[in-house]
């Protein structure tokens, strides 16, 4: 597992300490995934109810509280494949 998905995984589980029910999977583009689920966070891929994707810089300042997952999506940085209720649930956990 690649240092960049340890301190993403570290990080995301900063902000969600009890993990999201259903299962989200945040894809960082040419580094990997996270899964999140009722378990907690984790390095891995798989299925998911709702998928958010972006390149390293849009995650890093996701999970540091530096950029609106909102406005992420607005300018185009983070995609969403799913339900857009879970994505909104899930930015308002990042928020």
């Amino acid at each position: 597992m690649s240092t960049v998905i340890d301190k993403a995984v570290e990080a995301l589980a900063k902000r969600l300490p009890d993990g999201f029910s259903p299962v989200a999977k945040f894809v960082i583009e040419g580094e990997g995934s996270i899964i999140a689920d009722a378990q907690g966070v984790r390095a891995g891929d798989g299925p998911a109810e709702v998928t958010l994707s972006a390149d390293l810089d849009t995650f890093r300042g996701l999970f540091e509280g530096r950029v609106n997952p909102t406005v992420a999506f607005m300018q185009g940085r983070l995609k969403v494949d799913g339900p857009m209720g879970l994505a909104m649930k899930l930015g308002s956990a990042l928020s």
